[in-house]
């Protein structure tokens, strides 16, 4: 589908548009389009299960994504909230990719409408976006652009504030935010925080007070105490 030309991708994306329009809330998705979508899916699955390296399944996943954009914006655009295996399928995939912001474009879908990760997750999408987001800063690629990192791990920590998920995961997400914090504050060679620096600093140990309230074990309690003598030793600026 990458190499289709815009006429074509023009009736991918009404056929896209047409199916999710008619599948109803709390329904599941059908249709021709939609079944061949879930055997290109499959097929692509299939090739990825004979690669070994992990890097490299994340590498081929992005050379399939752009196929499959073409059905995610027709979801997105006239989607009513039917199951879509493909669509939540491909959520996960966006993350693995570092795609963080249509990741949580279609996430947003995703929870606002209650769908399910197919059966081979073992996971809700909650816990899923907590478990992944987290693993991308404090494991992952995400940590290369800590402001990035704030705003997508922000938004997906306002989008699951009231979804029940497990609180050790919440307590992780709530950790990479901070830290992400904390990586913008830092800078090289210099421990000091400035004044114009302690609102920010505040929140990062709002953050990590609350997380270590959700789980104990979470890990960032050292961090939580030379962040507080850095503030009290805060200088002018």
């Amino acid at each position: 589908m990458a190499d289709l030309s815009p006429a074509q991708r023009h009736k991918a994306r009404i056929l896209a548009e047409r199916a999710a329009a008619e599948a109803q809330p709390g329904g599941v998705t059908h249709g021709s389009a939609y079944e061949m979508m879930l055997y290109k899916l499959a097929n692509d699955r299939r090739s990825l299960s004979n690669i070994q390296s992990m890097e490299r399944k994340i590498e081929v996943k992005a050379t399939l994504l752009p196929e499959y954009q073409d059905w995610i914006d027709g979801v997105l655009s006239k989607g009513q909230g039917g199951q879509d295996d493909v669509f939540t399928a491909l959520l996960v995939w966006h993350i693995d990719c570092g795609e963080y912001a249509r990741a949580v474009e279609m996430a947003r879908y995703a929870l606002n409408h209650k769908l399910t990760l197919p059966d081979q997750f073992n996971r809700d999408i909650p816990t899923m976006l907590l478990d992944e987001f987290s693993a991308a800063f404090l494991k992952g690629k995400l940590a290369g652009d800590p402001i990035l990192a704030i705003e997508m791990l922000t938004q997906v920590q306002q989008l699951t504030e009231h979804c029940d998920a497990p609180d050790q995961a919440r307590a992780k997400l709530l950790k990479a935010n901070a830290y992400a914090m904390l990586a913008v504050l830092d800078q090289p060679g210099d421990e000091l925080l400035k004044a114009s620096q302690l609102p920010q600093a505040e929140v990062a140990h709002a953050l990590m007070d609350r997380a270590v309230t959700l789980f104990p074990g979470v890990g960032v309690k050292q961090t939580m105490d030379r962040l507080r003598a850095r503030m009290i030793k805060a200088v002018p600026g």
